[in-house]
């Protein structure tokens, strides 16, 4: 392993030693990062959500901020504002707390469409506009979003065009039994020890560094072609078996094939590899595109979901 890679190495281990049993949470929280992209998670309330981007923002060397998504919330909360200030008779801006390296966007389906679509305008350019001003936001950002799957009363669902601006949709399952008895413990500990674990932050230098070297893994012809053919296939699977005509209304953007690109990219990194081998690919193909694909009532109707169709995919679409 490179140095860099030790350090994500050591970093992944003690966001899994903090974070119990939500293991696939914590890798692709670090992928998105490497990724430079953003994630929106969805789970039950309970499941360590806020806990993992605090404790990824305590292991580096930025902040973090929560945003709580309500119906009466407005744009401006979320950017910023121009503010008059009596004493020089002139408005200056506020900047608001999307202005943070790590912002954890709560039950973002709260929202009204406009609050939202302020927050991914923000995840795609990177900027925010107020009136005829520009303002950049942080090198280093990341979102992570979540979703309450229980209720849905009172919520704005994310449009499907808006799901895509997502680099990784990630589902949470509750812990096994033994998992949660080590949640117990960890509790206890964090209650009976005030002092937090001792970690040694990475720099925002570091991570940059990451990154480049994330971009420098090597991919082969064979299987930038194979990434390419299966989000062919999410929009044509009749190609593959007859018996799905009819079953996508909407496949996989471009958006699609550049994310899972980098993402198996980043999962190859975090492993210590030096080139993207088809188990990396099929490691994150489910979180990069199951919120990208819109399948036809039929297809639902007989109980298919987004999951089960990548993965009778991944059976059609041959491996080079």
């Amino acid at each position: 392993m490179l140095p860099i890679q030790e350090e994500f190495a050591r970093l992944q281990t003690f966001m899994n030693s903090e974070i119990i049993g939500q293991e696939k949470l914590i890798e692709c929280l670090l992928i998105a990062l490497l990724a430079n992209g953003n994630l929106l998670v969805e789970g039950a309330p309970g499941l360590a959500k806020t806990k993992a981007i605090k404790k990824l923002a305590s292991a580096l060397d930025c902040d973090s901020h929560r945003i709580q998504f309500t119906p009466d919330l407005l744009p401006a909360d979320i950017t910023g504002s121009d503010i008059f200030r009596p004493e020089s008779n002139s408005f200056s801006f506020q900047k608001g707390p999307i202005f943070h390296n790590l912002i954890l966007a709560d039950e973002i389906n709260r929202s009204p469409a406009k609050v939202q679509s302020a927050l991914l305008e923000a995840m795609a350019e990177h900027q925010v506009t107020v009136g005829s001003q520009t303002y950049l936001l942080p090198e280093l950002f990341l979102v992570m979003a979540t979703q309450n799957p229980i209720e849905h009363e009172g919520t704005y669902p994310l449009p499907e065009a808006q799901l895509d601006r997502f680099l990784l949709y990630v589902r949470l399952s509750h812990p096994d039994a033994q998992s949660e008895r080590k949640i117990l413990e960890l509790v206890r500990n964090e209650t009976l020890n005030a002092e937090p674990p001792a970690f040694e932050k990475i720099s925002q230098a570091t991570v940059r560094q990451a990154r480049q070297e994330v971009l420098g893994i090597h991919l082969s012809e064979e299987l930038a072609e194979y990434i390419v053919q299966f989000i062919i296939a999410t929009r044509k699977p009749e190609t593959y078996d007859k018996l799905l005509t009819n079953y996508v209304e909407y496949g996989a953007s471009p958006r699609g094939t550049i994310s899972l690109d980098i993402c198996a990219r980043a999962y190859a990194w975090l492993k210590g590899s030096t080139c993207v081998l088809p188990e990396h690919i099929h490691a994150v193909i489910h979180e990069v595109l199951r919120h990208r694909i819109i399948l036809t009532y039929e297809a639902e109707a007989q109980g298919m979901t987004t999951d089960s169709f990548i993965d009778l995919l991944l059976q059609k679409v041959p491996m080079p």
